[in-house]
């Protein structure tokens, strides 16, 4: 983590900058927190009594807006997952002002000075979300976690839930989460591992708020959000199993890098000097990388950078939805309070659950949202991207004519793709005769917040 010094507060300007360029919304329309505050009074009816149960959430300890509450009991050799997921359906209803701003949104997007939520706050952080301050409805999905990692859906229920405690990443104590949860997410990596699935993640730039100002981090995924995770994924494949067994379904995508691609991944492992035996698949590979170590993140993020992004798909007769990084058909269905499209997946879910067809409601919307769906990603990965391009900027300012050392992660024709070793920035470079793997010696030209850029060139002679 590196402080940005901004005396001139030149970040809190850019970042104004960004919600004007991609419209971000600062508020919602008045007729919609108006409706949001009459749907937010309204009590659960349709909904079984869980109070009793011993629910818990894990997240961000900022976070308020809550989509995931969990216990965890046995069941002879398997777990049995029950997995509470905010009912913002019983909040919302179709057309309605809520609705109808939400399929605007699409998703929330998240920038270092605050969240343009799906929906308002009064729902979202307040009636919606899964905080331990009373009584909240949930749809609960109880999910079969065998010994070998198999996931199998058990049903679904709308329920009032009653969460104990609001756990944190950072903080949590083992003690504080119920028994079987390490268990859980070793049976899950255990499945993974056999169907080759890949989903380890390398530190990502993020731009973080702390103690007045901000900070450019490269955020390492802590041990207890990747255990965390495994809860999701347990629902989510488990979910999607569900709905291609009744033919209905909104499924998340992702192709393999292709061939000349995994070639190129070759050619940069081995630059990086890191071996990656000929008979062993790019999956198996990745999974074997440690994001700690700088050149195996660099492998990572090489791996990232070479696949072809996930998207939504709706289901099609005779064809698999198919998620790489995953190995296996795979659904959203556990953050709907974070994405339009979860709401519909848990609608169609729960008449599957009920022995009924999905209702014409759910099928409608799910046929249309992967556009939808596909903008608000869109949108939410520029965001990022320009946030993150802004900050560098804003940290290099004024120091023009400085040499740093970097390490060459990715080489293509727009030039080398480098990482500073003694700053958390990623930038390009235009060099000769260098790969994956290379030292150089980089100065600074240019650093340039107004146009959120920074330019280097190669010192002459560096190694």
């Amino acid at each position: 983590m590196r402080a940005i010094v901004d005396p001139e507060n030149t970040l809190a300007r850019g970042l104004a900058e960004i919600r004007r360029q991609f419209q971000v919304p600062d508020n919602f329309p008045q007729p919609v927190l108006d409706a949001a505050a009459e749907a937010a009074r309204r009590v659960p009816s349709q909904h079984t009594s869980r109070t009793g149960w011993d629910f818990v959430t894990l997240d961000p300890a900022s976070s308020t807006d809550l989509d995931q509450a969990f216990r965890i009991e046995r069941s002879g050799e398997d777990l049995l997952l029950h997995y509470a997921i905010a009912d913002v359906d019983w909040f919302v209803q179709d057309g309605d002002a809520i609705d109808t701003e939400a399929w605007l949104r699409g998703a929330t997007l998240y920038l270092p000075d605050g969240k343009a939520g799906l929906y308002p706050p009064v729902i979202s952080e307040g009636a919606a979300s899964l905080l331990p301050s009373g009584d909240r409805p949930a749809v609960i999905l109880t999910i079969r976690v065998g010994a070998d990692g198999e996931a199998r859906f058990e049903g679904a229920e709308r329920a009032l839930i009653r969460s104990r405690a609001k756990l944190a990443y950072d903080q949590v104590r083992p003690e504080d989460l119920p028994a079987g949860f390490t268990e859980l997410a070793e049976r899950m990596a255990i499945a993974e591992a056999r169907r080759g699935a890949a989903r380890v993640d390398p530190p990502e730039q993020e731009v973080h708020a702390v103690d007045g100002g901000y900070a450019l981090v490269f955020r390492p995924v802590l041990e207890s959000e990747v255990r965390n995770a495994a809860m999701s994924l347990a629902a989510n494949l488990a979910v999607a199993a569900a709905l291609l067994e009744r033919r209905t379904g909104l499924f998340r995508v992702m192709a393999e890098p292709d061939a000349r691609a995994v070639r190129r991944l070759r050619h940069t492992a081995d630059a990086f000097g890191l071996d990656w035996p000929g008979m062993e698949t790019l999956s198996q590979f990745e999974r074997g990388l440690d994001p700690r170590e700088p050149k195996q993140a660099a492998m990572m993020l090489a791996i990232r950078r070479a696949g072809r992004g996930a998207a939504y798909q709706a289901y099609r007769e005779s064809e698999t939805p198919w998620h790489s990084a995953v190995a296996a058909p795979y659904a959203h269905a556990t953050a709907p309070l974070r994405r339009l499209a979860d709401r519909y997946v848990l609608r169609a879910l729960l008449a599957i659950a009920n022995g009924e067809k999905p209702p014409a409601t759910a099928t409608e919307a799910i046929a249309t949202l992967p556009e939808v769906m596909a903008r608000a990603n869109a949108r939410g990965a520029q965001i990022e991207h320009a946030v993150v391009d802004l900050a560098e900027a804003v940290m290099l300012q004024g120091r023009e004519g400085e040499t740093y050392f970097a390490v060459v992660t990715d080489v293509d024709e727009r030039g080398a793709r480098m990482q500073l070793c003694a700053l958390p920035i990623v930038a390009r470079v235009s060099a000769q005769k260098v790969g994956p793997g290379d030292q150089i010696q980089v100065r600074l030209v240019e650093a340039d917040p107004g146009r959120r850029s920074v330019r280097f060139e190669r010192v002459s002679g560096s190694a």
